[in-house]
């Protein structure tokens, strides 16, 4: 696999690299492609933004998550594109294009890990990384009819990735097999012996109020598979407070966070950004440390909420994303402005309590992918990749 080859537009061709892996170890045979967060030695990490990329030095060490799979025998086939500094959920990059989706033709693959995604749904590589803070693994799962991991916060190194909110930055990563997910998982991951068994699934309610009707309907053999791996099943509320306050909580988290990593770089360099882009940074710099202390507080309460629902051995079922992948080049109020603050009221339950999710692509409305999603207990990626291989093996 050349970069040249590249028909979906899902590799970096300004800071392109390949590299072999070792030719030996549990991934030895396999291809995967790095999101352009990961630094590599040698080549500059561009952040989705080529202004970025031209204001920073190139990197002289390379991410150790990039490395460990090097090591495990795996080759890179290259930097895979992001959303503009990773703050968007469509993968429609102002500056670079968007990716194609091979899984839906004519809509987007999802972001901001937008080029992990669409390599592999397009079969470029075997498996990708990605980063995952607000839904960037789980919503371009999703839209491309993968497999998708967010593990729990802090579970693989975030060393050598680019700092966008790290009170939810995560590494995560997508594949077409539940078997090659966890093969990834036992390079990335803290080994742990024993695992806890399956015992009791509940299916997060306001979660699925979320979603359009049909795509509840669409889901429910989808959940009905995933369910059917569990000795109980209940139904619960996950927010008291509702969904949307949770959502609230996450944003000025992030909002605070992201200003603090890339406000200094924004004010000096006065990049062209995207609209979409544009007015959440705006928003952004206004979050004072006094409502992002007020914040953390909640997201405190919340963690332990959602510790006490799911103790080892229960789970959380709930949608993936609230609807298929749009169709390209939709208004902006639409994707960026209406469909993110629906789709962040799901996805911000896992990152405000820190918890592993998994999306799984066992459902299609009109033809087109949608995942189920499911979170575990503190901990529990193993399990969900297990659950995962067993779903889809």
């Amino acid at each position: 696999m050349t970069i040249g080859l590249d028909t979906a537009g899902a590799l970096c061709k300004s800071n392109g690299i390949e590299l072999r892996g070792s030719g030996a170890g549990a991934l030895a045979g396999y291809s995967f492609a790095a999101k352009d967060v990961f630094h590599i030695a040698g080549v500059g990490t561009g952040f989705g933004h080529p202004e970025w990329l031209a204001t920073h030095e190139v990197p002289k060490v390379t991410a150790p998550a990039v490395q460990l799979l090097l090591d495990a025998g795996a080759d890179l086939i290259g930097k895979a594109q992001s959303d503009e500094l990773c703050y968007s959920l469509s993968g429609e990059n102002v500056h670079y294009g968007t990716p194609e989706n091979a899984a839906a033709p004519g809509r987007i693959p999802g972001g901001s890990s937008s080029g992990s995604a669409a390599a592999v749904a397009a079969g470029l590589c075997d498996f990708a990384l990605g980063t995952d803070c607000g839904g960037s693994v789980r919503i371009p799962a999703s839209y491309c009819g993968l497999l998708g991991i967010r593990p729990g916060l802090g579970q693989v190194s975030t060393e050598g990735v680019l700092e966008f909110a790290p009170a939810f930055d995560v590494v995560g990563w997508f594949a077409k097999s539940g078997t090659l997910m966890q093969r990834v998982g036992e390079v990335l991951l803290p080994g742990r012996s024993g695992r806890v068994p399956f015992g009791k699934i509940l299916i997060a309610y306001d979660a699925f109020t979320c979603a359009a009707l049909d795509v509840n309907d669409a889901l429910a053999p989808a959940v009905d598979a995933v369910t059917s791996h569990f000795r109980e099943t209940g139904e619960v509320t996950v927010s008291p407070d509702g969904l949307a306050s949770w959502y609230e909580i996450f944003r000025t988290i992030q909002g605070f966070e992201v200003w603090r990593s890339l406000g200094g770089w924004v004010r000096e360099v006065n990049p062209k950004l995207g609209e979409g882009v544009r007015d959440r940074l705006s928003w952004a710099s206004t979050v004072t440390p006094e409502m992002y202390a007020a914040a953390l507080a909640k997201r405190s309460q919340i963690a332990k909420r959602l510790d006490g629902l799911l103790p080892p051995g229960t789970m959380l079922c709930l949608p993936a994303a609230p609807r298929v992948a749009p169709p390209r080049n939709m208004p902006a109020s639409f994707t960026e402005l209406e469909y993110r603050a629906q789709a962040m009221q799901i996805l911000c339950i896992s990152g405000l309590s820190g918890l592993p999710q998994i999306t799984l692509p066992l459902a299609s409305l009109n033809g087109l992918p949608l995942g189920v999603s499911v979170v575990g207990w503190r901990t529990s990626e193993f399990e969900l990749l297990s659950l995962a291989e067993q779903l889809c093996p």
